[in-house]
């Protein structure tokens, strides 16, 4: 028998699958086809009543199979409602593992044979806790009948094979509403151990009343629950048996008036607790005593003052206060200075009774002012620029609340600091932040691409997508940091700065091409590369020409690296920012004078008593090896061509051979001279006859 992991791997057999059989199992096939009435004592006994249907010799294979684990296979492809509980953990089956069905459900053992051996003996004594549902509280002594029947099986698993579902254990689910009844009708959520538990319906012990939206407080903490769940101004629905269910979702609880009679006849609205607690009815907190009924409703910091704060509570608090304009009870904090069009307004024109902070003073209003509030100040707080008791103002100008109200704002350092440390004191403007500043914000700064170009550097190429902070600021990455830095003022920004590339940028030449600088040009850089990207250099062919060695013929297409071998040892990733290099040197120090400078010689030393040390321009050019385009073979070698000789293949007279070293030399020096060193020498005979 295979275990419970391997039976749920795909069998071999079954509908649209070969039926692969082997060793034993295929002998035992052969003779259960050809078997007479004696063989059938293969069988090792009758089948249960529940598995007849399968009896016969011809039927072994539904349940035996081939290979590990295919009894187990073929319980769970005909039991799908097992299938489905061990597919996912679930139930006694989901639980027991590995096990063999077969270890607890015998077969063969005669018609009246039970498959399920319940241990230790009987199914009351089962151990229900196996099953993964523990049977605590009540449902301890509940007869198992009452739970497995029918009417309970909810599961959404695959119906058990059975002839009557009231003989199946499966099917049952562990939410409570499976099986009981909702008395709350869905208001409450499905989670009924939130408020029960397994002992009984009542009380219910996990409910904490003041985790509700209705805390019970006072009185209200003596009254029975069916006082206001069972009240008879509800509408309430009956249960199966006719009972009354008690609502507990929705009530209304938001005013006192919903339970309680209003002895005021409405005289006072419905807000109850405005004037009295849950400690008594005639408990009357004059705390909460609702000032919405006389002619001044309390609002805003006015609802938390003291009643003796505005009234005098010695004389039955006394004459009712003048409330007409603010001042009828408040000084005026900024002694005159608060105006509108030059006329000094009443406190709420610019606050109101939720607190003197923040001012109810908006942009709009200060639009109208001297100064509107554009971009960034207008959302700088009102204390940012109107500070309290500044230097330098006599507190008498301020009144009580000290609060300067139209500071000068003629230029930005008026009341900003200059953030460069008079680095631009000397330009036009005299530092002033307007010229590359906006109100929208200091950063990015208003300074133009166009107006970098005015200055010793214009921004190009690459320059343009580097934002000014990676070369202006004293934290820019891969590069050296400012000697200066702490001259720099808060902006952390030095704006005079070396413009040559060797300021920035590591010199992988070491300055040896320097010297070849043309004295015309600004940078020596700049004479082979630009400001889009170091490579490709912008050396061409016509460039080339200025060097020790112009690009002419097939050299043109050679690539740079061919020559420059060490422009391949740049790696990837490299950088020539000169606080993170990966040095890279690149020297070009090569010389390439001569064709054997670069090029093997394949002709050895066949040439090297001519003139020129056999040179190799003295034949070839640059525009090809073949043909020696230089070459005259009348002119250069010692046997002219001329007549036949003319059309003659160079390879007829010039052989290759294998030259000491291994590789194929064509043999140009020595070549025969006369003609019989060629030919072979042609009878008198044959000579008269033609």
């Amino acid at each position: 028998m295979a275990s419970a992991a391997t039976a749920r791997e795909p069998s071999n057999h079954g509908p649209g699958r070969p039926l692969r059989l082997g060793g034993w199992c295929a002998g035992l096939l052969l003779v259960l086809m050809s078997a007479s009435a004696t063989s059938a004592q293969l069988s090792p006994g009758p089948l249960s009543r529940s598995h007849v249907d399968l009896e016969g010799m011809r039927n072994c294979l539904k349940c035996h199979g081939p290979g590990s684990g295919a009894m187990n296979e073929h319980c769970l492809e005909c039991h799908q409602a097992v299938d489905w509980l061990v597919g996912r953990g679930r139930g006694l089956h989901g639980r027991l593992g590995d096990r063999e069905c077969a270890s607890c459900h015998a077969e063969h053992l005669g018609l009246d044979f039970a498959l399920i051996q319940w241990e230790p003996g009987e199914p009351a004594q089962f151990d229900h806790q196996r099953a993964g549902w523990p049977l605590d509280g009540r449902h301890g002594i509940v007869k198992c009948k009452e739970c497995h029947k029918p009417e309970f099986q909810k599961s959404p698993a695959p119906a058990p094979k059975r002839s009557s579902r009231a003989e199946s254990w499966l099917g049952l689910e562990p939410s409570c509403l499976s099986c009981h009844e909702d008395h709350h009708r869905t208001a409450l959520g499905p989670d009924c151990a939130r408020c029960h538990d397994q002992q009984a319906w009542k009380p219910a012990p996990n409910f904490d009343h003041a985790r509700t939206s209705y805390p019970l407080t006072g009185k209200h903490t003596a009254v029975q629950c069916d006082k206001c769940h069972l009240a008879q101004r509800l509408e309430l629905e009956r249960d199966s048996r006719g009972r009354k269910i008690p609502r507990y979702k929705p009530l209304e609880v938001g005013e006192c008036s919903a339970c309680h009679e209003d002895p005021h006849r409405g005289q006072l609205g419905a807000g109850c607790a405005k004037c009295h607690v849950t400690d008594g009815f005639q408990i009357v907190d004059s705390r909460r005593f609702d000032h919405d009924r006389t002619r001044y409703p309390l609002r805003g910091a006015h609802a938390r003052l003291e009643c003796r704060q505005c009234h005098d509570p010695r004389t039955a608090w006394g004459k009712k206060p003048e409330f007409a304009r603010c001042d009828s009870c408040h000084r005026d904090e900024h002694a005159g200075k608060a105006t509108l069009a030059g006329r000094v307004v009443d406190c709420e024109a610019c606050h109101e009774v939720a607190g003197f902070r923040p001012s109810t003073y908006t942009s709009e209003q200060h639009a109208a002012s001297a100064y509107p509030l554009e971009g960034k100040h207008s959302a700088v707080k009102c204390d940012a620029c109107h500070v309290k008791r500044p230097a330098g103002v006599m507190p008498s100008t301020l009144g009580p609340a000290g609060v300067l109200l139209r500071p000068t704002h003629e230029r930005c350092l008026s009341c900003h600091e200059d953030a460069h440390g008079g680095q631009l004191a000397r330009s036009e403007g005299g530092g002033a932040c307007e010229p590359c500043h906006t109100v929208q914000g200091f950063a990015p700064s208003s300074y133009t691409a166009r107006q970098h170009a005015e200055l010793e550097m214009a921004l190009n190429g690459r320059h343009l997508e580097i934002v000014c902070k990676n070369c202006h600021g004293t934290k820019r990455k891969g590069l050296p940091a400012f000697a200066d830095a702490a001259t720099l003022g808060n902006g952390k920004t030095k704006f005079a700065l070396e413009t040559r590339c060797v300021s920035c940028h590591f010199d992988p030449h070491d300055g040896r091409l320097d010297a070849s600088a043309n004295p015309s040009d600004r940078d020596p850089c700049e004479r082979c590369h630009d400001a889009v990207s170091f490579r490709p250099s912008t050396v061409d062919i016509a460039a080339h020409a200025l060097y020790r060695f112009p690009l002419d013929g097939g050299h043109r297409s050679v690539p740079c690296n061919t020559c420059h071998e060490e422009l391949d040892t740049a790696r990837a990733g490299s950088t020539l920012l000169l606080g993170r290099v990966i040095q890279v040197s690149l020297p070009f120090e090569d010389k390439h004078e001569l064709c054997t400078d670069c090029h093997e010689n394949p002709h050895g030393d066949q040439f090297a008593a001519r003139d020129g040390g056999g040179a190799c321009d003295t034949c070839h050019s640059a525009d090809g090896w073949r043909p020696a385009a230089r070459f005259d073979h009348d002119r250069d070698a010692t046997f002219s061509l001329r007549g036949a000789h003319s059309s003659v293949a160079c390879a007829e007279c010039h052989a290759t051979r294998v030259a000491t070293g291994g590789d194929a030399m064509v043999v140009y020096r020595p070549t025969p001279q006369r003609c019989e060193d060629c030919h072979a020498k042609v009878p008198q005979q044959e000579i008269e006859s033609r």
